[in-house]
């Protein structure tokens, strides 16, 4: 690919095209109005996309089947030693570069592949929040995995294994509610086996994503396209609410069997310091989606008010039943009631027996 696209590229403008693609793609809505614009793709340009957007799928998958683990073994023997030295540290920081990139990739992917009839251009700021919120998320994420691996070992392989077949699984299972039939467009060269490998894959690298940070391209196996393009705030919500609950789980193992290899270390200090990091992601990306996402202009509700439904429905889930309440305050009424009848019995006694009454005070 690398040297088709530079023979494209350095070859483009020389020989006349024979003919042209015409794109239509809207621009954002302006005032309530969107207008839309036709280019002309030549057939050069369209296997440059095609090139471009191959890489970007490419970078994603290099960054969290490749680079994940690769910084995650890193740190872990790290620890162990109680030694970074120049060179690992080197190759540590590129691992976490490279991760971000690919997550960054796939944010931006994932708004390309939803709002695809729109022309969207990314800002610097759009791209700022989305680094520094993916540098947050997967650094704390790796630390604490690795925290935990390295006073638990046996208990890890359970965790990442939950974690893996949980996100791995999780489309197909919406793909058997759904009750659709088995995709068959994927490919026309493709049989009903290849299909079966070629999903397994997508879920594969899927769930590989999700056991780090956020996946921004949520599978949907019943659809065409293979993507959700719906704006699930729900489910965005309950990702980060479980994530940060078990990320605080395993830093509460690792602080209560920690060994002496962190004799020097201070132990809360670095678990407020996590926690802080991860909701220090998490804000990023409620910046990012509030004021810097390229189509929050097409957004049905913006993030704050999606917030707020999960909140006020998790809050409605957790909040007694209604008939419960009634017979709560019912039972406090008779008591009051009863006791009010007693005291009325008391003082009634005491107004008919005077003398008995000085007499018992005597």
């Amino acid at each position: 690919r690398c040297v088709e696209v530079f023979y494209i590229y350095f070859h483009a403008g020389r020989v006349e095209e024979p003919y042209v693609s015409i794109t239509k793609k809207r621009q954002m809505p302006k005032d309530g109005y969107s207008e839309e614009i036709e280019k002309e793709v030549g057939q050069a340009e369209g296997k440059l996309c095609t090139h471009r957007s191959a890489f970007s799928r490419a970078s994603v998958i290099q960054a969290f089947l490749g680079s994940a683990p690769q910084l995650t073994l890193q740190l872990y023997i790290c620890v162990l030693q109680q030694e970074i030295t120049a060179a690992r540290s080197i190759f540590m920081v590129l691992s976490l570069l490279s991760i971000v990139y690919g997550a960054l990739r796939c944010n931006i992917l994932a708004i390309k592949i939803k709002y695809d009839d729109y022309d969207v251009s990314v800002k610097p700021a759009a791209y700022l929040c989305i680094f520094m919120w993916r540098s947050f998320e997967i650094a704390t994420r790796v630390t604490v995995l690795v925290l935990f691996s390295s006073v638990l070992q046996i208990w890890t392989l359970l965790v990442v294994l939950v974690n893996f077949f949980g996100f791995f699984f999780y489309p197909w299972i919406l793909f058997w509610q759904s009750k659709s039939p088995f995709p068959e467009n994927i490919e026309k060269a493709l049989s009903r086996v290849g299909t079966t490998i070629v999903l397994c894959l997508l879920t594969f690298l899927y769930a590989g994503i999700n056991m780090f940070c956020w996946s921004a391209v949520q599978v949907k196996l019943n659809d065409p396209d293979l993507i959700n393009k719906s704006q699930n705030w729900y489910r965005l919500t309950v990702y980060y609410m479980l994530r940060f609950i078990e990320n605080a789980f395993l830093l509460l193992m690792w602080y209560i069997y920690k060994t002496d290899i962190y004799l020097y270390v201070c132990a809360p200090l670095l678990v407020l310091q996590l926690l802080i990091g991860y909701c220090m992601a998490v804000l990023f990306m409620l910046v990012f989606y509030q004021f810097c996402h390229p189509c929050k202009k097409l957004f049905s509700s913006s993030i704050s008010e999606g917030l707020l439904s999960c909140f006020t429905f998790l809050c409605f889930i957790c909040k007694p039943p209604k008939s419960t309440m009634l017979m709560d305050k019912a039972e406090v009424k008779s008591e009051n009631t009863d006791e009010a009848q007693s005291n009325s019995k008391t003082i009634h006694s005491q107004k008919g027996n005077p003398h008995q009454s000085v007499s018992s005070n005597a």
